[in-house]
């Protein structure tokens, strides 16, 4: 089967792949639940197919994860809509992620109207990401650091929420303090292959937790510099 018909559209119109957005966002992400609309107008808006490898064109729009590369992934479509949704993201707000990736998830969070500050390990992604985002007109939005994710952006602190999208074994304790009283912490915790996404909230006295569902994330790469 030629990679356009498995895609279900000519991937290379425009129109198609808006088309191709507008199902995902009806047939993947309302019907499962996403309900805020400013995250399914940005989820409908984000050229995904930036954010992907050209191998993987036919596929950017399908309900699944998807290889970029160097052992890490892009994650389905649902699950950024859901983890967006989580942290409350609009306008004036500063969100810190973990794990830029391709940079489609800060690209989504950006276009809801949040100012983001994305890390990332690994710099061939680093570097990736910084040009699609500048390819999708999101670049004033993203500031990117090269680095390690588990201290966070202390200088830039404290953040209205914070987004992880690797997985710690335990909720880093530098990104729990740099999050506001109020704000929220959307991470996926646990070891590999599964783990548990969880919610948490900062509060006055601490942390409280939700577990929303089960996902699978790659790791958080060399997660504590101090072991």
């Amino acid at each position: 089967m030629e990679p356009s018909q498995r895609f279900g559209v000519e991937v290379e119109r425009p129109d198609s792949l808006a088309a191709a957005r507008g199902r995902m966002v009806e047939r993947q992400l309302r019907v499962r639940g996403i309900r805020d609309e400013r995250v399914l107008a940005a989820m409908g808006e984000v050229p995904r197919e930036i954010f992907v490898p050209k191998s993987e064109l036919w596929a950017a729009y399908e309900d699944r994860p998807l290889s970029i590369g160097h052992h890490q992934t892009i994650s389905q479509p649902y699950i950024v809509a859901l983890m967006t949704e989580l942290v409350e993201p609009g306008p004036g707000k500063r969100i810190l992620e973990i794990g830029t990736g391709s940079g489609y998830q800060a690209a989504v969070l950006a276009e809801c109207g949040a100012e983001v500050f994305s890390i990332e390990v690994v710099p061939q992604l680093h570097r990736w990401a910084r040009v699609n985002l500048e390819t999708a007109g999101y670049a004033d939005a993203v500031h990117q650091r090269l680095g390690n994710g588990y201290s966070g952006w202390p200088e830039e602190a404290p953040f209205d929420a914070a987004l992880l999208t690797c997985s710690p074994k335990e909720l880093p304790p530098a990104i729990a303090a740099q999050v506001a009283p109020g704000g929220g912490i959307a991470a996926p915790i646990g070891g590999y292959p599964f783990q548990d996404l969880v919610l948490y909230k900062v509060t006055g006295s601490g942390l409280s937790e939700r577990r929303v569902t089960g996902v699978l994330f790659v790791p958080m790469v060399d997660a504590d510099p101090n072991t």
